[in-house]
């Protein structure tokens, strides 16, 4: 993790921590009294051994100080030789500045969440803000808990991925008075702000590209009790495209709990083939369960793409070097992490209005590969 920037002094990453590295010993009169062991540094020590007030201390510690600079310098090197840390919530008191953004994602093991989470944490370091990360493991009730508690918190935006809210959190988020924005989708009724593409367009067009390619029994693999989720539209964009070719739609098989693994998406496609045994290609809701699909297809003594398509979405390492390498929709996670930095950065610093939504579109495209390449 990087080193955190508070007040305009850095904080080193794996930095011991020792609150009493100061060496008072060369400071004489009240200037040398030091806190007691035991109890935490405040501002007024720091001015105490710095020889100042503490409103001088609180405004070398902004960001655009008025102190002189030889001033500054002498209390940021007692700052950090005392290992003082701002009080950050005492100053957004004052300035309604809290200085973080929250951050909600449905998984942690999940590298296009972490990647948003990176780009987005590096776009705003620039405007002096870091992130306060929430995991809702994909329940909308543990996301109402999440939004309530960081709204007690008081950030400045709240930015989280869109798999449907509860009522009460969708009301706690329109009276929250700070900018909202959702990730990953393009709801029909949005909160706040949205970046990112329709899933379910994603899915109609990595369909029809399927379907052009000669395949006309398709299967889409998805999730269990997907009602609201990213999930369940794609497998609204893969019924839409079947309808609109004329082939049937009915080859849905439903496992598990968002998000699907690997071993979920190779242990459901035998029963898959069991239940629609004309299957002749299988659209998995992302790419784990595409790989797992495709390693059971080829234990089973099956050719992919011969006898079997494969193809998944999201573009993930798994099916960039799989063999042969698995038909994707390709998105773009960092993309969307720097674009809502930017968002945050225009609606903070009053270069953009808040009071009209933003809906900023991320490509997501299909990518025709080997798992589903006719001979």
């Amino acid at each position: 993790m990087r080193g955190g920037l508070l007040g305009g002094v850095t904080l080193e990453p794996n930095a011991a921590v020792s609150l009493y590295a100061f060496d008072y010993s060369n400071i004489r009169g009240d200037v040398a009294q030091s806190p007691k062991p035991g109890s935490t540094i405040t501002m007024r020590d720091v001015a105490r051994v710095a020889g100042v007030s503490r409103m001088t201390v609180s405004r070398a510690l902004r960001k655009d100080s008025p102190v002189s600079r030889e001033t500054c310098e002498k209390i940021l090197k007692v700052v950090r030789d005392m290992n003082y840390v701002p009080d950050q919530m005492a100053g957004s008191l004052t300035t309604k500045r809290s200085g973080f953004v929250a951050m909600l994602v449905p998984s942690l093991n999940n590298l296009h969440f972490a990647e948003t989470v990176q780009s987005l944490t590096e776009g705003l370091e620039g405007i002096g803000r870091q992130i306060l990360l929430g995991h809702t493991d994909y329940s909308a009730a543990r996301e109402e808990k999440l939004v309530e508690d960081m709204l007690r918190r008081r950030p400045e935006a709240i930015v989280l991925s869109y798999d449907g809210h509860s009522d009460r959190t969708v009301t706690l988020l329109s009276e929250a008075n700070v900018p909202v924005i959702e990730l990953w989708e393009r709801p029909e009724d949005p909160i706040g702000h949205t970046i990112g593409f329709s899933n379910r367009v994603a899915a109609r067009d990595m369909t029809t590209a399927l379907i052009e390619q000669g395949y006309r029994s398709i299967a889409f693999m998805g999730e269990e009790k997907d009602d609201w989720t990213r999930g369940a539209a794609r497998r609204t964009g893969f019924v839409a495209a079947m309808d609109a070719a004329g082939l049937s739609a009915h080859r849905v098989f439903q496992v598990g709990k968002p998000p699907l693994s690997i071993e979920e998406g190779a242990t459901a496609t035998p029963a898959l083939l069991q239940r629609y045994p004309d299957t002749d290609c299988i659209f998995c809701v992302s790419d784990a369960p595409a790989f797992g699909a495709l390693s059971a297809l080829t234990g089973q003594g099956l050719s992919v793409p011969r006898d079997m398509g494969v193809a998944g979405f999201g573009n993930f390492e798994v099916s960039r070097f799989s063999s042969p390498a698995i038909s994707t929709v390709v998105v773009d996670p960092k993309g969307i992490g720097r674009a809502t930095a930017r968002l945050i950065g225009d609606l903070l610093e009053g270069h953009a209005p808040t009071d009209i939504q933003r809906q900023i579109d991320i490509q997501a495209i299909p990518e025709m590969r080997a798992s589903t390449r006719r001979r």
